[in-house]
């Protein structure tokens, strides 16, 4: 496909015409002889009228409407170049305890487990994050990497949708979940790290403790994301349908733990309560953490400049050997 990368350029055309019009005219040098039969000289017709002098203009035209061809730089664009990619890597630990397969959350007015939700809308945000690397953490008495960082977010997004309750244990261990993530992101680029990490309990399990893990993450320069998941506090129905108190079904959720974790490594603790609490939380993920945006597609160029910058060299050379033929020829 032909482009013209600069057509401001063209601008420069009427360059010529406006100094003409600007600029006083030369002067010519007096005469230095005087010859008594100069006036009869002058009325005789030139050897060139103005149709011959009008005729040695348009070569100069010609140079000039190369010139400014060149200096718009045409070019030619070929097969589009693959984009570099420069985004975050981001660790995303998921809480897969038995706690959360409790059916206290809905998706579109159906009852729904908690895992089952956070699959649902954490699948939405790995494919809104084109451009970074992402790796998954399951967890539960202990924690594993199910992917390391990668770009490829479909694979990802497969393997989370194939975690299920128990796989990990039945525990809860945060702390270790935060110091694996420590160790695969301790290796990337400090301005890039980032863990997020999703559950509906507290630290039961493991080896080192949520705020140690933290204290770990701050000095490596990683910041922590955290997610609480739980329904708040429901009415419960006794013998007969009577009312019979309230049922706090995210009594287990350590908030104050998550919520400490998050300010010593410099980043945010959120509340999912159901699916439209989940959902703003991932879109202010987007804005505290973008993904890479992408931008003008870039292709392959083949310039064209060369060819107008030649034509023009090559006529200029051309009108400066015959101007010395005629030199020598009057000589």
């Amino acid at each position: 496909m032909f482009e013209i990368y600069w057509p401001a350029a063209f601008a420069l055309l009427p360059l010529p015409w406006l100094l003409r019009w600007l600029l006083p005219a030369a002067g010519r040098p007096a005469s230095a002889l005087h010859i008594s039969f100069m006036r009869r000289l002058h009325q005789l017709e030139p050897a060139a009228g103005p149709q011959a002098r009008r005729g040695t203009r348009w070569p100069w035209l010609l140079i000039w409407l190369l010139l400014v061809c060149a200096v718009s730089r045409p070019q030619l664009l070929g097969a589009p170049l693959a984009p570099s990619i420069s985004g975050r890597d981001m660790m995303i630990a998921v809480d897969l305890s038995a706690s959360m397969e409790i059916r206290d959350m809905q998706l579109q007015d159906q009852p729904l487990d908690r895992l089952g939700l956070v699959k649902h809308w954490l699948g939405a945000f790995i494919e809104r994050r084109r451009g970074d690397r992402l790796g998954l953490i399951l967890f539960g008495s202990k924690a594993y990497v199910q992917a390391p960082l990668t770009y490829d977010l479909d694979s990802v997004a497969q393997w989370l949708n194939e975690s299920f309750i128990g796989l990990t244990g039945r525990d809860t261990a945060i702390g270790d979940a935060i110091g694996l993530g420590i160790k695969r992101l301790i290796q990337q680029p400090a301005s890039s790290r980032v863990l997020l990490l999703i559950t509906d309990g507290a630290n039961t399990a493991g080896e080192i403790a949520p705020i140690q893990a933290a204290q770990l993450a701050a000095e490596q320069g990683i910041r922590i994301f955290t997610i609480g998941v739980g329904a708040d506090s429901q009415q419960h129905e006794g013998l007969l349908g009577l009312l019979n108190g309230e049922v706090d079904p995210s009594i287990d959720l350590d908030e104050t733990t998550l919520r400490e974790v998050a300010e010593i490594t410099g980043g945010t603790y959120f509340r999912a309560r159901d699916s439209a609490s989940l959902e703003a939380i991932y879109a202010q993920l987007d804005e505290l953490e973008p993904s890479l945006r992408a931008g003008r597609p870039s292709h392959e160029s083949i310039p064209l400049y060369p060819w107008p910058l030649g034509a023009a060299w090559l006529l200029s050379l051309g009108m400066a050997v015959q101007q010395a033929r005629r030199q020598l020829h009057v000589a």
